[in-house]
């Protein structure tokens, strides 16, 4: 990373302004600008989040904002009502009240006199959410977005459920918020009411995880921020932005074909990171490719945007399995829309423990149960090697060598290939199945061969059976009834080298990633009867001529001291005697000073997921955080602890919550206590 401190512009930085909303709240805000943006209106960009401007994001923030503002734009950092510094509860995620702020925020900063009256929007999860979300509401300031790392659709493509089935990630993200929502605004910015502020959120934001959990199907609940019930709520131009090691791809696709808007995309070898320090690398110079978008759209500039590719993509190498990479080997190749008529459909039909081509006419696609199908009923310890849904960069948490859980699967693979292969898109699996049980789940993955055997995951799909025609209205399954299902696998990039071999692999557990089906099925497949179908693009001489991305360049970095080092660690626990299986999970980024405001952080969370045997009664996960804020006098605490577990019939939740203040006089003191305990009953999931 290049850090630059000469820019076009000298920007000035107001820590805090408090914008007011017409019911009296106010919400927070951090500004860049350049310093006579006062006399000379400039655009403004906002990133409206509820990650904490004054600490948690401020490092962030940092490298961002200020390089942004220097080249001519006013950046508004937001904290949502009830997060960060701004006043109310935080009580879910993407409310009414959320959207209906943003649309007072925007238009309030369009009438500042250091703005020319022209509003961009963007952010990276939440915020790549909610500009989605914002945009489709039409603020008539709003003139384009850039959205990272997110999804049109949060109950297709989003941490909570993937294919109908459920992900362990919603226990995961739901503690991430838990632990946010609980704690207080910073003293330095609010004054004395800080205390009342804190303990009106630890009331009043409740037990997050109970949401997800009672929408298991997607209805209303998910509807209503759902870009793709109407693609055309969008009438500004997007900017589309993925990493393949994150969650968040498919959706960029889904992007590019039905928005009627001007579209640009672009998806690298990251996880969950903005691409100037995006890991896997290599990272590339964003920040200058943001301010180009901004150039053109607020500023009405033609910086020859609209006459490059609509999508830019990272074609990946093949590399051993590892559970992180410094760098992704590859190249940049692009499309110039999306679907692509260069995109060719190879058909591969499932043999014995083969994928051959297909014979076309000799064969159709239907149903039958015999004596020739192929049976599996997997142990839940197939996914304990699959990694996170989406590598939030806390590595390792990347999926290791595939034959640790293709014992437990059925395998089909290519002969050694003699020409090279590569894909671009998202593979699909047409698979003719039984099932013995009215919920079952499929879990399908590709992989690399290498000729040494090692196998590297390339793509995986999930697959809830009882959601095969809808997740909106599932239907059971009739034991012993053969259907003919899609699995559609993740959209990825993948080029597959001479003497490599394809794998497909099919289990009927992935835990876990995800929450096993209530009772253990077995599922038998009928092979003749099923096929695979790779999206294939052939290397183009033009992809050499694309313009190159720039390196890396940020504004200087926040100063900062480390007083506890970072421990991140994932280890598998298999005791043989019991038979259960636990993955333990730590991310503990330690402590931190923030030197410009002398506070320190201490941020610290632990996951674990066990099962026994292939006893899916026994299934359980656990997380506990802790997080710790302090600056001379002032310290608070707070520490979580969410349990999850689950009967054939129910899902059962325990939760504990206790937030700390330090006192000179009396010491450490729980000032907070709340524990929670319900049932929510499993409906198909």
């Amino acid at each position: 990373m290049e850090y630059v401190t000469e820019l076009p512009h000298e920007v000035m930085d107001r820590e805090n302004e408090f914008i007011p909303l017409p019911d009296g709240t106010r919400l927070a805000a951090r500004l860049w600008m350049p310093r006579d943006a006062a006399a000379s209106p400039v655009p403004a960009v906002l990133e409206y989040i509820p990650y904490r401007k004054r600490d948690v994001t401020r490092g962030r923030d940092a490298l961002n904002h200020p390089y942004i503002a220097g080249h001519g734009y006013a950046c508004v950092r937001v904290d949502l009502r009830g997060s960060g510094d701004s006043d109310g509860v935080l009580r879910d995620e993407y409310l009414a009240t959320e959207h209906e702020d943003a649309l007072d925020v925007i238009d309030w900063i369009a009438r500042q006199p250091w703005c020319d009256g022209n509003v961009g929007m963007m952010g990276i999860s939440w915020g790549g959410f909610n500009s989605l979300q914002v945009a489709a509401k039409r603020p008539p300031a709003l003139k384009a977005i850039i959205s990272a790392s997110a999804t049109e659709d949060l109950y297709f493509d989003n941490m909570h459920y993937m294919g109908g089935c459920l992900l362990s990630d919603n226990l995961s993200e739901a503690t991430v918020m838990f632990a946010f929502n609980s704690l207080p605004p910073d003293p330095a910015i609010v004054g004395e009411q800080w205390r009342e502020m804190w303990h009106e959120r630890l009331r009043g934001s409740g037990l997050w995880i109970e949401n997800g959990l009672r929408h298991q199907h997607r209805d209303d609940y998910w509807k209503r921020v759902a870009i793709n019930e109407d693609y055309g709520m969008i009438q500004c131009p997007v900017f589309a932005v993925g990493g393949w090691a994150d969650g968040y791809t498919n959706s960029i696709f889904r992007l590019l074909e039905h928005l009627e808007v001007p579209c640009r995309a672009l998806i690298g070898p990251w996880g969950h990171k903005y691409p100037h320090t995006g890991v896997p690398g290599p990272a590339i110079g964003f920040l200058d490719e943001v301010v180009r978008w901004w150039d053109q759209w607020l500023k009405g500039k033609d910086t020859g945007l609209l006459d490059e590719p609509a999508l830019r993509v990272w074609m990946q190498d093949a590399v051993p399995p590892q559970t992180s990479y410094d760098e992704r080997p590859g190249r940049w190749v692009a499309e110039q829309g999306w679907p692509s008529s260069s995109i060719e459909e190879l058909r591969l039909e499932l043999g014995e423990g083969s994928l051959l081509g297909l014979r076309g006419a000799e064969r159709g696609i239907g149903c039958a149960v015999g004596r020739d199908n192929h049976v599996v009923n997997s142990l839940l310890s197939v996914g304990m090697f699959a990694g996170k849904w989406a590598s939030y960069a806390a590595p390792p948490d990347l999926p290791s060598d595939q034959r640790e859980e293709d014992g437990g699967s059925l395998v089909y693979e290519t002969g050694e290939l003699t020409d090279p292969i590569e894909i671009l898109g998202m593979p699909l699996l047409r698979l003719a199945v039984v099932a013995d049980k009215p919920v079952a789940m499929v879990a399908v993955r590709i992989s690399d061969v290498a000729r040494t055997g090692e196998a590297t995951r390339v793509t995986y799909g999930l697959l809830n059976l009882a959601h095969r025609e809808s997740s909106a209205r599932p239907s059971p399954l009739v034991p012993g009834t053969c259907y003919v299902v899609d699995v559609p696998l993740n959209g990825v990039a993948q080029s597959f080298p001479v003497g490599h071999r394809i794998r497909l692999a099919i289990s009927s557990s992935y835990w876990p990633l995800a929450w096993p089906p209530p009772e253990a099925a077995t599922l038998s497949i009928d092979p003749a009867r099923s096929e695979l179908v790779l999206p294939i693009r052939a290397p183009r001489a033009e992809d050499d001529l694309l313009r190159p991305f720039g390196k890396p360049t940020a504004a200087p970095p926040l100063e900062t001291t480390r007083l506890e080092p970072t421990q991140h660690h994932w280890k598998l626990i298999r005791d043989l005697a019991s038979g259960e299986s636990t993955l333990e999970i730590v991310n503990d980024q330690g402590e931190l000073r923030l030197d410009d405001t002398n506070t320190v952080l201490r941020r610290a969370t632990t996951e674990w997921f066990s099962s026994v045997q292939n006893d899916v009664g026994s299934v359980r996960g656990e997380t506990r955080t802790v997080r710790r804020i302090s600056r001379d006098d002032w310290q608070i605490e707070v520490s979580t602890r969410t349990v999850m577990t689950s009967t054939a019939a129910e899902f059962f939740l325990t939760a504990e919550l206790d937030a700390w203040e330090f006192d000179e006089q009396h010491g450490d003191s729980r000032v907070y206590s709340q524990n929670w305990s319900t049932r929510i009953p499993r409906d198909l999931v």
